[in-house]
C-alpha cells in the first residue's frame, strides 16, 4: 500500500503529465476493485466536427492499465489498451510514447495544464529546435546522402563509429543550410568545436558548388517555417523521443527477465525494438548495478572459441579493461578483421569486460567482506490482468 502511494503522489511530478487530483473526480470503482488514478479529455478539431476521447490511467490489484477511449467508436475499438502490467516505470514510459502520438495527430486536451510538459517544453531552445525542424522538413536527400556515404567511408578507415563523426542531424543540417566557411558550420547547432577542427574542411569540401538560396545568419528561418508545421513537427518529435524511452524499459525488463530465465539478445531487440549494440551498452550499466547477466552473455558467447575467450580475459588482467582496442590488437593482432566482423568482436569484448569485471568485483567483495552486498532483487515480470483476478479471489477466499 505504501509503495501505491508513492507511485500517486510521485505523478503529479512527472514533468507535469499525470494529473492525481484525477483520483479525486473520478473516486474508486469499490465493486470492480480498481481505482481511476487519472482521466483527462482530449478533443482533434477536423473542418466539419470535432472528435472527443479520454486518456486514463487505472490501478487494479496491483495491476496498472493504461489507454484511450474515443467517444463515437464501435464497441470493439472504443478502449484502446496501451498497457497493462505492473511495472510502473514501463507503464509510465509506454503512455508517454502514446499520448504523444495523439498529440501529433491533433488531439488537445481540455485540461491543459495537465500536458505542459508536451505543450510548452519547446519554449527552451526554441531558435535550434526550428532550424532542425526546417533542415528536416526541406532536406536535401541527394546531398545528405553524400555527406552519409562520407562518413561512413570515413568511419570505417578511422574504427570509429559513424556518429561519433557527425550525426545524422548534423548532416541534415549541413545539406540544408549549406555553410560555406568554418565560421558558418559553426554556427549549426549540435556540430561542437572538436567536428569543426577534425572534420569541417573535410565536410565543406563535400558540399562544395552546391547551390545556396539563401544566407547566414539564419533568422530567416523563424519567419519562412509555418509555426502550424512546426508544432506537428515538435509532437512528432516527442513521440519519436518517448517511443525510444518505452523501447529502452521494455528491453531492460526483457533483459532482467532473460538473466533468470535465459535468452538471446537477438529475441530481446525484436521485442524490444532496440539495436545490439544499445542492447550491450545497457547490459553493462545494469552490471554496474550489480546484476548478473552471464546467462545471456553465456548464450551470446556460446560460438566463440574458448581459446580467444581465455585470450581477452588474459588480456584484461594485463592491460586493464578502460579501453577496447588495445585489448583487440593484442589478441586478435594489427590488422583485426573489417565490418561487418569487427562489430561482432568487438561486442564479444564488451560482454568479456562484464564477466571480467565481475571477477575482480567478487574478489574484492571476498578481501572485503563487510563491504559486500548481494545483486538487486529483480523483479521484472508484468502481470495480466488474469494474474490480478486470481490474487483478489485468493485474498476474498
Amino acid at each position: 500500500m505504501q509503495a501505491r502511494r508513492k507511485h500517486l503522489s510521485y505523478m503529479s511530478n512527472v514533468g507535469g503529465v499525470l494529473f492525481c487530483v484525477a483520483a479525486e473526480i473520478c473516486g474508486r470503482k469499490r465493486e470492480m476493485g480498481m481505482t481511476i488514478v487519472f482521466l483527462n479529455r482530449m478533443e482533434q478539431e477536423g473542418e466539419r466536427e470535432v472528435r472527443a476521447a479520454q486518456v486514463w490511467i487505472e490501478e487494479e490489484g496491483g495491476l496498472w492499465i493504461s489507454g484511450w477511449n474515443e467517444d463515437g467508436a464501435p464497441e470493439s475499438a472504443a478502449r484502446e489498451i496501451w498497457y497493462e502490467g505492473s511495472a510502473w516505470n514501463e507503464m509510465l514510459a509506454v503512455y508517454r510514447h502514446m499520448l504523444a502520438a495523439k498529440l501529433a495527430e491533433g488531439y488537445r486536451p481540455i485540461i491543459r495544464d495537465t500536458f505542459q510538459e508536451f505543450l510548452e517544453s519547446g519554449q527552451r531552445g526554441r531558435f535550434t529546435q526550428k532550424l532542425v525542424c526546417y533542415s528536416e522538413l526541406n532536406a536535401n536527400e541527394e546531398l545528405y546522402k553524400k555527406l552519409a556515404a562520407w562518413r561512413r567511408v570515413r568511419a570505417t578507415e578511422e574504427h570509429r563509429a559513424p556518429y561519433l563523426i557527425a550525426t545524422n542531424r548534423a548532416l541534415r543540417l549541413i545539406s540544408t543550410f549549406l555553410p560555406q566557411t568554418l565560421e558558418e558550420l559553426r554556427d549549426l547547432p549540435g556540430i561542437g568545436e572538436n567536428t569543426v577542427q577534425r572534420y569541417g574542411e573535410l565536410l565543406l569540401e563535400q558540399i562544395a558548388g552546391a547551390e545556396r538560396a539563401h544566407a547566414f545568419p539564419l533568422d530567416w528561418v523563424e519567419r519562412r517555417l509555418d509555426e502550424e508545421e512546426f508544432t506537428a513537427w515538435t509532437y512528432k518529435s516527442k513521440e519519436r523521443k518517448f517511443k525510444r524511452e518505452a523501447e529502452r524499459v521494455r528491453a531492460m525488463r526483457l533483459l532482467l527477465e532473460a538473466s533468470k530465465s535465459g535468452g538471446s539478445l537477438s529475441q530481446i531487440g525484436q521485442e524490444s525494438g532496440l539495436e545490439r549494440r544499445d542492447l550491450v551498452e545497457m547490459m553493462e550499466s545494469l552490471e554496474k548495478d550489480g546484476y548478473d547477466l552471464e546467462p545471456v552473455i553465456a548464450h551470446e558467447l556460446q560460438l566463440m572459441p574458448e581459446r580467444d575467450r581465455e585470450a581477452v580475459l588474459s588480456a584484461y588482467a594485463e592491460m586493464g579493461d578502460s579501453f577496447l582496442k588495445p585489448v583487440l590488437k593484442k589478441v586478435y593482432g594489427e590488422e583485426p578483421p573489417s565490418e561487418p566482423g569487427l562489430d561482432i568482436l568487438y561486442e564479444q569484448l564488451r560482454m568479456l569486460r562484464i564477466l571480467h569485471r565481475r571477477t575482480q568485483n567478487a574478489a574484492q567483495r571476498e578481501a572485503q567482506p563487510e563491504a559486500s552486498a548481494g545483486a538487486p532483487e529483480i523483479v521484472v515480470s508484468p502481470q495480466t490482468k488474469k494474474d490480478a483476478q486470481a490474487r483478489r479471489e485468493v485474498n476474498a477466499g
